[in-house]
């Protein structure tokens, strides 16, 4: 009786074993994940902050908007017992031309994007990949 007990002892101590191994390697590549996108941030930033404010010529040769929902769990509850409800997001984009041809993307605010009209021309404001402004001109 006690071979069998022992065996199924050895059984249950692998299961939990591999589980919690597993459990370590999901929740290292989380944490590695969320470092990786700070420091990506962070890095970003930084160099936005050290680029040159520039003002060029340019012209809007497109807008476009990107809108994805979120789902979260009602009643603070991440089973989804209760239901999910979803809150969109959505963030605006403007593509301008500049005089040598190239091409820049930038997101914008809401109210930005409602001002900007595809053909408008004017002189855009930058720095790195932070849009500024656009003066209408």
């Amino acid at each position: 009786m006690s071979d069998r007990f022992s065996c199924a002892r050895i059984e249950m101590d692998f299961e939990y074993g591999a589980f919690g191994i597993i459990f370590i390697i999901v929740f290292a590549l989380v944490i590695g994940i969320f470092i990786a996108a700070t420091v990506r941030s962070a890095s970003e930033w930084n160099k936005n902050s050290r680029s040159p404010h520039l003002t060029v010529s340019a012209k809007i040769v497109s807008k476009r908007t990107n809108i994805s929902l979120h789902r979260h769990a009602n009643a603070g509850d991440i089973s989804g017992a209760h239901g999910f409800s979803a809150t969109p997001s959505k963030r605006y984009y403007v593509t301008f031309q500049v005089d040598n041809g190239d091409k820049m993307e930038f997101s914008v605010t809401g109210s930005e994007y409602g001002m900007l009209d595809e053909g408008d021309t004017g002189k855009l404001s930058f720095q790195g990949t932070r849009y500024l402004s656009f003066e209408h001109g």
